[in-house]
């Protein structure tokens, strides 16, 4: 967010973002950092299986290999220049 934002922009901003899961946040902050840390690795792998499970539906052709790259590519923001 720029210096100049005005306050309607960030009342916008704000307004848009969903309401704060309460009860959520008393559980994580009983969760040591080694918890914390090892609760988002689960989500992150929750997410990618969800996806490759996705994928695999939707291009049955592909191999497990292949399949974990576009999982990867698609998570990942660093775009390789084609060889």
């Amino acid at each position: 967010m720029s210096a100049h934002t005005h306050p309607t922009e960030i009342e916008a901003l704000v307004q848009s973002l969903d309401p704060v899961d309460w009860e959520q946040l008393r559980l994580t902050a009983n969760l040591s950092p080694g918890q914390r840390i090892l609760a988002g690795l689960q989500a992150q792998a929750f997410a990618m299986a969800s996806l490759r499970g996705t994928w695999r539906r939707r291009f049955p052709e592909l191999s497990p290999s292949e399949l974990n790259m576009k999982v990867l590519a698609y998570l990942t923001p660093v775009r390789m220049a084609p060889q």
